[in-house]
């Protein structure tokens, strides 16, 4: 799959869209983000990270025991713009 084969289809889960829009806000640890999805399994939500990292939308870094996740933008730019180009529009970023 392309780069954005892999965004799109990471934007396609709404868990995985309501991650995105949380970091927007601030860079969150893994335990603050599972604590917003009670009903999903830690199993199901280290797929769902994996699949954001493998897209590029978020960064993840240890500090101690901790993972701390961030929001890639320019990954956002890169893909607006490939969306763009498919309607013959000119680049926004």
């Amino acid at each position: 799959m392309n780069a954005l084969s892999i965004s799109l289809h990471a934007l396609s889960d709404h868990s995985r869209r309501r991650v995105l829009h949380m970091l927007q806000k601030k860079d969150m640890t893994a335990g603050q983000i599972a604590s917003r999805f009670p009903t999903l399994t830690k199993p199901s939500l280290s797929h769902h990270f994996s699949v954001l990292k493998q897209a590029n939308l978020v960064t993840s870094e240890r500090k101690g025991q901790k993972i701390i996740y961030s929001l890639n933008t320019t990954v956002f730019y890169e893909l607006l713009n490939n969306i763009m180009e498919i309607f013959g529009k000119e680049s926004v970023y």
